[in-house]
């Protein structure tokens, strides 16, 4: 089983480089705090949410995943330098539309550095009307 990252709140780590490592990996989920039965959902998720990662051949960010719980929504994979390239620094951002089905969505967010393994959003519970 792959080491699974965390977030950790960066005001309260004291080297700058370690605040940059920490957000540049992690996913951020986006979306409105409610959501309807059978209507699309928007929901974003940003990897990076202060810094950016890098996207170089050997050092990317190559996958991120959506679940509700433990089912997986969606999955957008990236190539190496589909977001800048060449050394350059970006965020990877995706937005998945979610058609809810339940009474509540418990949403998380997953991403995969190639260098750093996997990186997981803190949960985000949406109730459905």
């Amino acid at each position: 089983m792959p080491k699974i990252n965390r977030y950790v709140d960066i005001s309260t780590v004291d080297r700058e480089a370690k605040k940059d490592y920490i957000d540049r990996h992690s996913p951020f989920i986006h979306c409105t705090n409610k959501a309807v039965k059978g209507t699309k959902l928007p929901v974003t998720v940003k990897v990076g949410n202060e810094f950016m990662h890098p996207d170089d051949p050997d050092h990317f960010i190559e996958s991120v995943k959506l679940y509700n719980g433990d089912s997986i929504l969606g999955e957008a994979r990236f190539l190496s330098g589909t977001l800048g390239g060449g050394g350059s620094k970006s965020q990877a951002e995706v937005t998945f539309h979610v058609v809810p089905t339940t009474e509540k969505l418990v949403l998380t967010a997953v991403a995969y550095c190639t260098k750093h393994g996997l990186w997981e959003s803190d949960p985000v519970e949406i109730p459905v009307t």
